[in-house]
Formats: C-alpha cells, sequence, structure tokens
C-alpha cells in the first residue's frame, strides 16, 4: 500500500523504511489494526555558526574531550566553508499512526 496526502511523500507501507521498528511494536501489542505511515520531506538552510553551534549536541559528540572536538570542528568549519559558508539539511519526519478497533 502507498500513502499520499497533499503535501507528503509517499512511502510503501510494506517494506523495510522508516517507523518499521516502530510500526511492528504497534502491531505485536495486540490491541491495534494496520497502522499507516506518513512522510514528511523538508529542508533546513544552516550557516557555517549555525551548524557548529549545534555539533557538540549531536549524541556522542558530548563525549568527545575538548581538544578532539575543536579538531572536528575545525575541519567540519572548513568544510562548509569551501562549500561557500552555509549549506541546506534536508530532513524526513515520518508519522505512524494505528487505531484500536
Amino acid at each position: 500500500m502507498w500513502l499520499s496526502h497533499s503535501g507528503q511523500t509517499p512511502i510503501a507501507t510494506n517494506g523495510p523504511g522508516p517507523g518499521d521498528k516502530a510500526a511492528e511494536g504497534l502491531g505485536q501489542s495486540g490491541p491495534f489494526q494496520e497502522s499507516e505511515r506518513w512522510r514528511f520531506d523538508w529542508d533546513r538552510p544552516y550557516s557555517r555558526d549555525e551548524w557548529l553551534d549545534q555539533v557538540p549536541t549531536f549524541s556522542g559528540h558530548s563525549q568527545i574531550p575538548p581538544v578532539e572536538l575543536e579538531r572536528l570542528l575545525a575541519g567540519i568549519r572548513g568544510a562548509i566553508e569551501l562549500a561557500g559558508g552555509s549549506f541546506t539539511m534536508g530532513y524526513a519526519t515520518v508519522a505512524i499512526t494505528a487505531s484500536s478497533p
């Protein structure tokens, strides 16, 4: 089955993809009917400084020793500068819903 709604990208609900584990958990929990999924693709532009402010908050980056983190940030800073000082990051948000009978 393919789901498609205005402003949303259709995604297959019968193959592997974003949200499969959550949908599987809903199905195995018992009281829910078959789940439905929607995918929302969106973009966000970042300046060099906006991105560098976020990097230390990513997952394990907060555990990197300060000297190594500074080297990482310097490398990322250089890459963004080579790309013109900014870039656009693509994101996908997946929503999964299920109802009970």
